[in-house]
């Protein structure tokens, strides 16, 4: 007894079946994790180097190059950058995904300490660490109002963050714009030399004098006692009567040369909510959590602690990512919804009878809910590409059911009771319908081979669709059948009335036509053939004019801006600039809130800023793109700023900075190099196929070069580290202790008044202490330069290297942007070239991977027909109608203006899986018929064709329009995320439209044309 038989004769059986996957899978989707892409990591090991004091050159060819020789034979090695900067350098190692970041990092360990000989001795000991680019802050938190710094600093950090920080699956709080509490000590550099006294002083007093040490233990019988000197000032009217010296047996206090306060320290960035100072947090989650959950747990911390803070402090989410996941997620639920509803009218019409409807969108929840439960056991989570196999799988997984239905129906119409009709209709069409499910799951085989993150994408995409495609056919010999069987025992529905007579004598009228049509089509099967063919010509010449992109933009209602001024601007100065770009931006009615941080950030100058921009809802404002246009032409014309708005859709398809357009040009002089990146640069902007193009390479600060006189320092008893701690304490700051307030230490940190360090002339009325004791002024030791100094220096692969970046601009597309990189690297000079780097190289791969699972797909797929069908002629009949449906989905794509990317290619590659179905049922009904014809009474293919097409016709129209009305909702890019959708349900919408009328001329006509005639037997 079949399993088919076993469901049919046991019906409860197979409803508890039905029903315990359901339960299951309604369980997975209430535990099942919510994300945008698939949680795939980026294996980046960083290792940091400290060498005090050492130039930027120096770092490079003495300690960088040495390690990068070391680390290139790690196993599993991408690529290799660094960067050398004013006695620090940075080595990131970029490592196949397939590798494990935990056993790289050991062995990244173990290399550098086998070089540890080679490096500069007074080198610190290297820090190795693992990251990854996606841990990047999921939300900022804005606290802000009209308080004292102070106050909201405190109360971001001991109130907000600690409350955060508890929440299941937050990783980490990081501190936006927040400056450290310190105690400052400004030193009067006059004061001081009135009173005779020099830096050293302060400092040798404040570490003699405000110390706090532990002094052991008082040992009595029965019991300990700990001893503790408490000689650290207790409160700053303390620290301000603190002795520094005595001069003619009078006490100089530490107030008499300098400025005590309770403040912060030296301020380097500023950050602002809407224009009003405030403090950030960024919200980072840990490895495999879920992104929606932690948000949506610190959007209910922060309604909690609103009530809690003072009046007109507000506490408010700056930037949330989540937020466009949850809304892309919401809508492809609904979307989900909306074509069961439009596959369950197509089923209606053709069917005629609700419950025969009903009885095959039953499919639908069998299938969908199985598989969300697989996915959640294979650790999956529901991302845009599961969602979107989900969502495209609704008018797939019912294909089977309409087959086995419509061929039950016609059984039980030849006079056979409701089993028996139920039980042979489905063996008699179960071989085809296996044929065509394995058809599908065949083209997803090849995904297994595709490489790199988009490789991991389309993994997850195609087990997913699969599992579903599976579970349907499961589900089409065993439930369908048994609730068939039921329904047909309780006898047909009325005759149809309004609308569904109306469809019944439309579709009478088409297959009449379609049935008197196809005799004629296969006598003339060369022409209809070479129509075909002609048809793939004008979609090849179609498909070369249609631009090609990675991914398309999507408005997630969200603008990153990264901000710059000239170099050597302060503070002041950069934030003076930056709030003229804030009064624009508060104009604008398209901007819900603004997050500005200014200051330093990685490199230490403070001529750079980072805006982040939440934009109103979508039906309130233009789109994210008009609008970045708009900003980035507003921001560029103010005097002395640059802006680069990034789209932060394009971000979290590799480990690089999320620009579409990203190469570097490597050589082995830097002045050349320079040269280089900024003629590429002003190129690749003249062309107009680029937007905010910027580079890496930045020139630093004047950096004011102190050479001192070493023999005259000699003779008055001066020594080299005197001069560099009394300039280090002066101009740059030290720290020269601790102080306990609130229950917290801080910092106790000594500098000159701000008015008496503005200028470099200010340096030379410094003095030191000399051997007899007098006070030397440093002119008379030290010969002060001003010059450009080079900030950093940049390497990628072991050369050097600079990178440049940049946005796509309005009306080109990425791979016309790619040509005139290809162009410009033509001309570079010898030993000198351009490599393509981040989404850039991204790109060019997956488009070949994609290629290239295209054809190991129709290969694979040929392989498991001709199994099936025992003949190497018949796979070839199924598979002409491949090429007819991408000429179709290509139509589709240059009638709606969309590029060839990633999900369009999605939707070819799940094209080139479904349309087989059509011509697998054609050519296995006419197999079937061919092979019970009497042997005397042989089947020619052409009658065998063309009663094939007359039986099948209404399945194939019935289970084409099911899927092109599945796929509706997606292409009309309704809501969130839509551009990720549409192109994907476009390609599939238009490929069967084209396919599914030629699939009903074509493939009989090859069919006839290389099918052998029959010999008819002798009497």
């Amino acid at each position: 007894m079949t399993i088919t038989e076993v469901c049919v004769r046991r019906p409860v059986l197979a409803w508890m079946i039905m029903a315990a996957t359901i339960v299951f899978g309604a369980v997975a989707l209430s535990r099942i994790g919510i994300s945008e892409y698939p949680d795939v990591d980026h294996p980046v090991i960083s290792v940091s180097l400290s060498w005090e004091g050492a130039a930027p050159e120096a770092m490079e060819s003495d300690v960088v190059e040495i390690v990068e020789e070391a680390l290139s034979q790690v196993e599993g090695v991408r690529s290799l950058s660094s960067e050398s900067r004013q006695g620090t350098a940075s080595i990131t190692v970029e490592l196949d995904l397939s590798r494990n970041v935990d056993l790289a990092m050991q062995e990244v360990q173990a290399r550098v300490a086998q070089v540890g000989r080679r490096l500069p001795r007074d080198l610190d000991p290297p820090v190795v660490s693992k990251t990854n680019p996606e841990d990047q802050p999921i939300m900022w938190v804005g606290l802000s109002g009209p308080f004292a710094p102070q106050v909201l600093a405190d109360t971001a950090r001991y109130t907000v963050k600690e409350k955060l920080q508890t929440l299941p699956g937050l990783g980490e709080v990081i501190m936006g714009g927040f400056p450290e509490r310190s105690v400052r000590v400004w030193i009067d550099a006059q004061k001081l030399e009135g009173r005779g006294l020099t830096v050293q002083d302060l400092v040798l007093a404040l570490q003699r004098q405000h110390v706090e040490l532990p002094a052991g233990r008082i040992e009595a019988e029965g019991r300990e006692i700990s001893v503790r000197v408490l000689g650290e000032a207790l409160d700053l009217e303390t620290l301000r009567h603190m002795v520094v010296r005595e001069v003619a047996g009078v006490p100089i206090y530490l107030s008499d040369v300098a400025l005590v306060e309770d403040g912060f320290e030296d301020v380097r960035r500023y950050s602002r909510v809407n224009g009003q100072p405030a403090q950030g947090l960024g919200v980072k989650k840990q490895r495999g959590a879920n992104a929606v959950l932690v948000a949506q747990g610190v959007r209910n911390t922060i309604a909690a602690l609103r009530p809690t803070l003072p009046d007109g402090m507000e506490l408010g989410i700056n930037f949330d990512s989540t937020v466009f996941v949850e809304e892309a997620v919401a809508e492809l639920q609904f979307e989900v919804a909306l074509s069961v509803l439009l596959t369950a009218i197509v089923c209606w019409i053709f069917l005629g009878s609700l419950s025969a409807t009903l009885n095959v969108i039953l499919a639908i929840p069998m299938s969908l809910m199985g598989t969300v439960a697989a996915i959640y056991f294979l650790g999956f989570t529901l991302n845009t590409f599961t969602l979107l196999a989900l969502a495209l799988a609704v008018g797939i997984v019912v294909n089977d059911a309409i087959m086995i239905l419509e061929n039950i129906h016609r059984h039980r119409d030849l006079g056979k009771d409701s089993i028996r009709a139920a039980i042979e209709g489905t063996n008699e069409i179960k071989f085809a319908a296996l044929a065509a499910t394995m058809a599908v799951v065949a083209i997803f085989i090849p995904v297994v081979f595709m490489r790199g993150v988009v490789g991991r994408f389309f993994l997850e995409f195609g087990i997913t669709f699969c599992i579903a495609v599976v579970l349907s056919y499961i589900e089409a010999i065993t439930l369908a059948p048994a609730r068939a069987a039921r329904l047909l025992a309780r006898g047909h529905e009325g005759p149809r009335r309004g609308l569904g007579r109306l469809a019944d004598n439309l579709f009478t009228f088409v297959a009449n036509a379609y049935g008197r049509s196809l005799g004629p089509a296969l006598r003339r099967r060369f022409l209809i053939l070479l129509g075909g063919a002609a048809v793939l010509g004008v979609a090849t010449l179609a498909f070369g004019n249609l631009k090609q992109e990675f991914v398309p933009s999507q408005d997630q209602g969200r603008l990153m801006v990264r901000l710059q001024t000239a170099v050597g601007s302060d503070l002041e100065e950069t934030d003076k600039i930056i709030r003229q770009a804030e009064d624009f931006i508060r104009t604008r009615p398209e901007i819900a809130r603004t997050f500005v941080v200014i200051g330093s950030f990685r490199d230490g100058a403070v001529n750079s800023g980072m805006m982040f921009l939440t934009l109103a809802p979508a039906k309130q404002r233009m789109g994210a793109a008009q609008l970045s246009v708009l900003i980035r032409k507003t921001f560029n014309a103010i005097p002395g700023l640059k802006a680069v708005v990034q789209d932060m859709s394009q971000r979290g398809f590799s480990a690089s900075r999320g620009f579409p357009v990203e190469f570097s040009i490597r050589g082995p002089d830097w002045n050349v190099l320079t040269d280089l990146s900024r003629k590429v640069a002003d190129e690749l902007t003249a062309s107009g196929s680029v937007v905010d193009v910027d580079t890496d390479y930045r020139l630093g600060m004047p950096e004011l070069r102190i050479e001192p006189d070493r023999a005259r320092a000699s003779d008055v008893g001066v020594s080299m580290e005197d001069v560099a701690s009394a300039i280090n304490a002066l101009v740059g700051g030290v720290r020269a202790g601790k102080y306990s307030a609130g229950g917290r230490r801080v910092d106790v940190r000594l500098r000159l008044l701000a008015e008496q360090r503005a200028r470099p002339e200010d340096i030379n009325r410094l003095k030191v202490r000399g051997r007899n004791g007098a006070l030397i002024p440093l002119d008379t030791l030290v010969k002060i330069d001003e010059q450009p100094a080079l900030q950093a220096v940049t390497r990628r692969d072991r050369e050097r290297a600079i990178s440049v970046f940049g946005n796509v601009a309005p009306g080109s597309s990425q791979n016309e942007a790619l040509e005139v990189i290809e162009r410009l690297s033509n001309e570079l000079p010898t030993g000198y070239r351009l490599v393509a780097g981040g989404q850039t190289v991204t790109f060019k791969d997956s488009m070949g991977d994609l290629v290239f699972a295209l054809i190991l797909g129709v290969v694979v797929a040929y392989m498991i027909l001709a199994s099936q069908f025992n003949s190497l002629i018949h796979p070839l009949t199924v598979l002409t109608i491949l090429p007819l449906s991408m000429a179709g989905a290509v139509f589709a794509l240059a009638l709606g203006g969309i590029t060839i990317n990633l999900f369009s290619m999605i939707g070819l590659l799940l094209l080139m899986g479904i349309v087989k179905k059509n011509s697998i049922i054609l050519v296995d009904y006419a197999n079937l018929v061919r092979s019970e014809a009497p042997p005397d009474l042989p089947v020619s293919p052409q009658e065998a064709m063309q009663k094939a097409g007359t039986v099948r016709f209404r399945p194939i129209l019935m289970t084409s329009l099911a899927t092109i009305m599945a796929a509706v909702p997606a292409a009309l890019a309704l809501g969130s995320g839509s551009e990720s959708r549409m192109p994907m349900a476009v390609a599939v919408i238009g490929g069967m439209v084209l396919s599914t009328p030629l699939s009903l001329y074509v493939v009989p006509a090859f069919y006839a044309a290389v099918t052998r005639k029959p010999k008819r037997s002798a009497p």
